[in-house]
C-alpha cells in the first residue's frame, strides 16, 4: 500500500513539474529567448509592463487619438487608428518588437520579407494562441483560424463554393437583392426623405446576399444570424483590448455569460437550419444537402472520410459558416460604404464612372460579363481597399525557425503586417499617399512587391475575395445608375477599428434619382 502510494506521489510531482516548467516556458522563457534573438539582430522595441505587455499603452493611445471626430474629410487616417505604430516606428525604426500580454510581436512593413513571408513560408506560419482564443467564442476553429493541415484541408473542402461557375450563379442572388435595396431607397425619397445611411443599408444587403449563398432558402434565420454576430463581433473586439489567461472564458463574469449566450443562440439557429437539411435529405426530399456553402459542407460530412487525421464535425461546420457569414458580408459591406463616401466627395470621378457604365452596359442591368471591361470601376474600388482597409493588420505567427531577408526568426514570434500603415506610406505611394487618386492603378505597378494587400497574398489569401470584388462591382454598378449621390452635412468623418475599420457614425450621402 505505501508503495503504491508513494508512486502515487512521485507520478503526480512529476505531471506537476512537467506542467509547471511547460508553463513557464510558454510564458516566460521562451518569450525571453525571442526577445534577445531578436535584439541581438538590432530589432528593439518599448518596454512591456509584467503580464499585460504594452497593451494597456497601445489602448490609450487609440483611445485618446479616436476620442473625436476629424475636422474634414481627411484620407490621412494611420496616426488616428494606427498611433502606437507611427510612435514606436519613429523611434525603433520600421519593424520593431511590442507585446500583447506575454506574446513577443515584430511589426514588419519590407513588401519583399512580407511577400516571402506569406507565400515562401505559408506552410511554416499561421495563427497564434491569443488570436484563436480571441476569436473562439465569435468563429471558433473555422478556416480564418485554422492552421497546417487544418487549414489545408478546410480550404479545399470550402474551395468549391467560389469557383467560376458558382461566383455566376451567386451574381443572380447580387442583382435581386440589389435590386429590393433600390427600391427601398426610391420608397424613402417618395416619402420626402434624400438623406440615408449607407453604412446601414449596405451591411443590410450583404448580409440578404451571403444568406442566400450560404443558406439557401433558409436567409431569413440567416438574418437572424447575421444580428447575433454583430453583437459577438463587438464583445469580442473589446475582449481583444485586455490580457487572456489561460482557462479566463471559464471566469463568471458578465462578459462570459454574455458571450456564452450568443453563441449558444447563433449555434441554436445554425442547428436549426442542418436538421432541417438532414430530415429532407434522410426521407428523400431531396438527394444532397443542397448547392449553397451550408450543402458543399454537409455533403462533404456524410462522406464520413477522414483526411490524414482531420475530421469534418457538426462544430467546425457552424464555425466555418459562422466565419464565411463574418468575412461573407463584412468585408463587402464596409468596402461599399467607404467607396459610396468617396465617390460622394469625388463627384467627377462619380460622373466618370457613370459614363463608363453607361458606356458598356448600354441600360442593361450590370452583368459578369459586363464587369472585366468597367476598368474606372476597378480602379476606384482598389484605391478605396488602399485608404480603407477592412482589417488595419495582417498577423502570422512562425512555427518553426525561419531566414527571412536578413532576419532570423524565431520560433515562437508573432509577425504583424500594418496593412494600413504600408497602405498609406509615402515611400510607397508617393507624396499623395493619402488622397483619393484612382489613376494611380491604372498601372499594374501598383499591384507588385507586397505593398497592397487589403485580402493578403499566397495560399492563405482571403478565398472569398474574388466574391467580394463581384459583388460590390455589381452594386455600385447598380447604384450609380441609378442615382446621384453627395456627402450630407449631418456626416462627421470618424474612422475606428472594431475589429475591421468602420465609420463611427456612419456615412450619411444625399441621394437624388436620375432621370
Amino acid at each position: 500500500m505505501a508503495l503504491i502510494f508513494t508512486t502515487f506521489i512521485l507520478a503526480f510531482l512529476t505531471l506537476f513539474i512537467r506542467v509547471a516548467y511547460e508553463t513557464i516556458s510558454f510564458y516566460w522563457l521562451s518569450p525571453r529567448n525571442i526577445k534577445k534573438i531578436m535584439e541581438k539582430q538590432g530589432v528593439l522595441g518599448p518596454k512591456p509592463s509584467p503580464l499585460v505587455g504594452n497593451i494597456l499603452h497601445m489602448a490609450s493611445l487609440v483611445s485618446s487619438s479616436t476620442s473625436s471626430d476629424m475636422p474634414s474629410i481627411s484620407h490621412d487616417i494611420v496616426s488616428r487608428l494606427l498611433p502606437h505604430y507611427l510612435l514606436w516606428s519613429q523611434k525603433y525604426g520600421k519593424r520593431f518588437i511590442y507585446w500583447n500580454g506575454f506574446e513577443p510581436r515584430m511589426c514588419l512593413t519590407d513588401p519583399d520579407m512580407i511577400k516571402e513571408l506569406l507565400i515562401k513560408y505559408n506552410p511554416l506560419s499561421g495563427k497564434s494562441w491569443l488570436q484563436q482564443q480571441g476569436s473562439k467564442n465569435f468563429i471558433g476553429s473555422g478556416l480564418l483560424m485554422a492552421n497546417g493541415d487544418a487549414w489545408y484541408h478546410q480550404r479545399h473542402i470550402v474551395s468549391p463554393a467560389f469557383m467560376s461557375d458558382k461566383l455566376k450563379s451567386y451574381a443572380g442572388y447580387v442583382v435581386d437583392c440589389t435590386k429590393d435595396m433600390l427600391q427601398l431607397v426610391e420608397n424613402m425619397l417618395e416619402s420626402g426623405k434624400n438623406e440615408v445611411e449607407i453604412g446601414e443599408l449596405m451591411t443590410n444587403l450583404t448580409a440578404d446576399i451571403i444568406s442566400r449563398i450560404e443558406f439557401g432558402n433558409n436567409f431569413e434565420k440567416g438574418r437572424k444570424i447575421f444580428n447575433l454576430l454583430n453583437l459577438l463581433q463587438r464583445c469580442c473586439a473589446q475582449a481583444s483590448r485586455h490580457l487572456c489567461l489561460p482557462g479566463s472564458r471559464f471566469f463568471p463574469s458578465k462578459y462570459n455569460k454574455d458571450i456564452k449566450s450568443l453563441k449558444t443562440e447563433v449555434e441554436g439557429l445554425l442547428m436549426e437550419i442542418i436538421e432541417s437539411r438532414k430530415a429532407c435529405f434522410e426521407i428523400g426530399r431531396s438527394d444532397s444537402y443542397g448547392n449553397d456553402l451550408l450543402g458543399i459542407l454537409m455533403n462533404e460530412l456524410q462522406k464520413k472520410t477522414t483526411r490524414n487525421g482531420f475530421n469534418l464535425n457538426l462544430q467546425l461546420i457552424m464555425d466555418e459558416c459562422k466565419t464565411f457569414f463574418f468575412a461573407g458580408h463584412e468585408t463587402t459591406a464596409l468596402l461599399l460604404t467607404w467607396t459610396v463616401m468617396l465617390l460622394a466627395s469625388n463627384q467627377e470621378w462619380q460622373q466618370k464612372l457613370r459614363d463608363e457604365i453607361a458606356q458598356v452596359c448600354n441600360g442593361a442591368t450590370p452583368s459578369v460579363d459586363h464587369l472585366p471591361k468597367l476598368r474606372l470601376l476597378s480602379m476606384i474600388i482598389n484605391e478605396s481597399l488602399r485608404l480603407y482597409p477592412p482589417a488595419t493588420l495582417l498577423p502570422r505567427m512562425a512555427f518553426e525557425d525561419i531566414k527571412l531577408g536578413d532576419l532570423l526568426i524565431p520560433k515562437g514570434l508573432s509577425i504583424w503586417i500594418p496593412v494600413l500603415a504600408i497602405h498609406h506610406d509615402k515611400e510607397l505611394w508617393g507624396k499623395d499617399a493619402n488622397e483619393f487618386n484612382p489613376e494611380r492603378f491604372a498601372s499594374k505597378s501598383s499591384f507588385i512587391s507586397s505593398r497592397f494587400i487589403p485580402f493578403g497574398a499566397g495560399p492563405r489569401n482571403c478565398i472569398g475575395q474574388t466574391f467580394a470584388i463581384l459583388e460590390a462591382k455589381i452594386i455600385l454598378a447598380m447604384l450609380v445608375t441609378k442615382f446621384k449621390f453627395t456627402i450630407s452635412d449631418n456626416y462627421r468623418h470618424s474612422p475606428v477599428v472594431v475589429l475591421t475599420i468602420k465609420p463611427k457614425h456612419g456615412v450619411q450621402v444625399c441621394l437624388e434619382p436620375l432621370t
